[in-house]
């Protein structure tokens, strides 16, 4: 039909039925010119067609716009092969040929390097006081880094100067290949940041406040995906204000998820959570991590930390006084390994004589070891031709903890 066919060549967008209406609407101009009663009637019927063909131009642009569909001049060439099947099915040639002509550009979307973090010399100071302390670190691609430390080690600073959120003194910090104090904006595009408290404006539901963070970004995951993946499809239209703990913490992680970022900040995200609720948040933030996507985040549970992170780095007054992944810590700066036992017969100066036992106590048949080689001084313990204790009984091997370094790096004194 007339009303679908358009223009040749760079005009293919305009309907051919607009431009015969434009040329109609000037015809009927310049006939209403002459002075003759015959020509006026003349002009205003041609005006009237002139309306009715842009009217549906309007429409079949329209119609096409709705559709997302290409325009072309000619129908696609057929193809034998592939009549009657879906537009899919068509040459790959000629997909290639309509998508390149058609299609708006896709947005380039920055690589991922692989050292995601790098913060040199970071240091942040109030008056006289020195919260961050030429820190230095990396994160690498697809890992889980935590920040360790008592209150006010320095540890949340340290994240919002990564983040934009706070202005860095000296120093600097590469977050995905981008300087952040010279172009913070294109950082926030690409992180997710799950702050220690999240507060939202008043009477918004669930769903209501995932739509709000996605307006903030260009590129964003769908409300319903979010809303399932975070376990909150009953909760969607539900006030924020009447989730519980869990609830709200995992609504807080959606919202840091919201532009799929490629790395996300969680700033203590399990902190007052009962341990099913904090095994929930443990599960997602793996599911992140294994979709290749690398998470910073601060902890003052040490079980999470264990569980969680590929690193650690323990920071007290600013500094990083100790980087490693937790088994390494743990061999290096833990007590070792505690074995436990009873026996009536023990002599403490024999047991201090075993190969790789650190010290030795006996108290009325209690035995207590420290070791940082458990294998070898169980073997002797328990060789059937040894010279050691017989009668062992209530035998307990414990391993040293994250807390125990935790401890022995920043000290038992209480920090408020």
């Amino acid at each position: 039909m007339l009303g679908n066919a358009r223009l040749p060549g760079p005009f293919a967008r305009v309907p051919i039925a607009w431009a015969i209406a434009l040329l109609v609407f000037i015809g009927a101009g310049l006939t209403a010119t002459s002075n003759s009663k015959s020509g006026k009637e003349q002009g205003l019927i041609l005006a009237g067609i002139g309306v009715l063909l842009v009217l549906r131009g309007a429409m079949v642009f329209n119609q096409h716009r709705r559709q997302g569909e290409p325009v072309t001049n000619s129908p696609m060439p057929a193809n034998p092969s592939v009549q009657g099947s879906t537009p899919s099915a068509a040459p790959a040639s000629v997909l290639a040929a309509v998508t390149t002509h058609f299609s708006p550009p896709t947005p380039s979307v920055p690589d991922v390097p692989e050292t995601v973090i790098v913060a040199t010399d970071l240091s942040k100071r109030y008056g006289n006081i020195v919260a961050v302390d030429a820190v230095s670190f990396s994160v690498q691609r697809g890992e889980i880094f935590g920040l360790l430390g008592p209150n006010g080690a320095g540890k949340s600073t340290t994240l919002e100067m990564l983040e934009g959120l706070r202005d860095i003194d000296t120093g600097t910090a590469l977050v995905l290949g981008t300087d952040v104090k010279s172009n913070a904006i294109a950082v926030k595009r690409r992180i997710g940041v799950q702050l220690q408290a999240t507060a939202l404006p008043s009477f918004t539901t669930v769903a209501e406040s995932i739509d709000l963070f996605r307006a903030f970004y260009d590129h964003t995951r769908d409300t319903a995906d979010l809303l399932v993946e975070f376990d909150l499809v009953p909760q969607a239209k539900q006030i924020t204000t009447k989730l519980s703990g869990g609830q709200q913490q995992r609504l807080s992680i959606a919202l840091a998820m919201v532009n799929d970022p490629d790395v996300v900040f969680l700033d203590e995200p399990t902190t007052g959570l009962d341990p099913q609720a904090r095994i929930s948040l443990w599960d997602f933030i793996e599911r992140f991590r294994a979709r290749g996507k690398t998470v910073m985040l601060t902890t003052h549970y040490m079980e999470e930390a264990e569980r969680l992170c590929d690193r650690v780095a323990v920071m007290d007054q600013g500094r990083i006084v100790a980087l490693d992944t937790p088994d390494r810590l743990v061999a290096l700066h833990g007590p070792g390994t505690a074995i436990d036992f009873i026996s009536h017969n023990a002599e403490v100066l024999q047991l201090r004589a075993l190969t790789g036992v650190d010290s030795a106590e006996v108290d009325a048949g209690s035995v207590h070891l420290i070791t940082r080689a458990p294998e070898v001084v169980l073997a002797q313990l328990l060789h059937p031709d040894g010279d050691q204790p017989n009668g062992i009984t209530n035998l307990r091997v414990e391993r040293g903890t994250l807390e125990d370094v935790f401890i022995a790096l920043t000290g038992r004194d209480l920090r408020s």
